[in-house]
């Protein structure tokens, strides 16, 4: 029998507006929390990979799984005999790096480190752009030469970024039909500062991939700049 007291007392405690409390819910177990940070490097995982990463089951990991793709966290594809997972949108990468910047200003930071960490923090990948002390690094250098202009809440590219991007060989007008907001700001987690996010935010990073810059270290988010390319970055972008 339903107890309408109960009823009546979850009613009196909704309220108007977006159900953070469910979002929450979904993000706040730790082995779905595990499989989200794992697939914050932007490549998309197999249900038996994010089973490792979260220390569970086949079972439980499909199970957590298909909770996420549900509540629009994750998409999901097949191809050949395998699903792969991945965030649903960069929308979600942005939650991720943001609640990671949270816990890590509040001192909830995992005991297990190792030596990639400082790497980690130097320089990685937030889903497909470049994070870390040398994303921080851009997006400051961005704005101080007046590429990038607006505060975080609205970060435009200005005339002279334009004409910056288009000589370091990014296809404005490609990036620019797309749904996909062209400048946006992302909390860093490790520099709790922010870095450069959307369409160009990706671009930039493929690009100095192409340059030979840098590379992805496998199996990792770490971004590794050769001395040259590192060089190169901080002349491109006047850090």
């Amino acid at each position: 029998m339903i107890d309408l007291r109960i009823c009546f007392a979850q009613r009196r405690t909704m309220k108007d507006g977006p159900d953070i409390a469910a979002l929450a819910a979904l993000i706040g177990d730790p082995a779905r929390a595990n499989m989200l940070s794992a697939l914050m490097g932007g490549r998309a995982l197999t249900a038996t990979e994010l089973a490792a990463e979260a220390g569970v089951t086949a079972q439980t990991a499909s199970a957590h799984l298909a909770k996420l793709v549900e509540g629009g966290l994750l998409q999901q594809r097949k191809q050949g005999r395998h699903r792969y997972h991945a965030l649903a949108n960069e929308d979600v990468g942005a939650v991720l790096e943001g609640l990671m910047g949270l816990a890590a200003g509040q001192g909830r930071l995992r005991t297990r480190t190792g030596p990639r960490d400082p790497a980690l923090r130097r320089a990685r990948v937030c889903y497909d752009h470049l994070a870390g002390e040398m994303g921080v690094a851009m997006f400051d250098g961005l704005r101080a030469s007046g590429g990038l202009a607006g505060d975080d809440d609205n970060v435009f590219l200005t005339g002279a970024g334009r004409a910056f991007a288009v000589e370091f060989g990014v296809d404005l007008d490609r990036l620019e039909s797309a749904r996909r907001p062209l400048c946006r700001a992302c909390l860093d987690w490790s520099m709790r500062r922010t870095h450069l996010a959307g369409g160009l935010g990706a671009a930039f990073l493929s690009r100095m991939n192409d340059l030979g810059w840098a590379r992805r270290v496998e199996g990792a988010r770490v971004i590794a700049f050769t001395p040259a390319g590192e060089a190169d970055f901080a002349r491109a972008f006047a850090i």
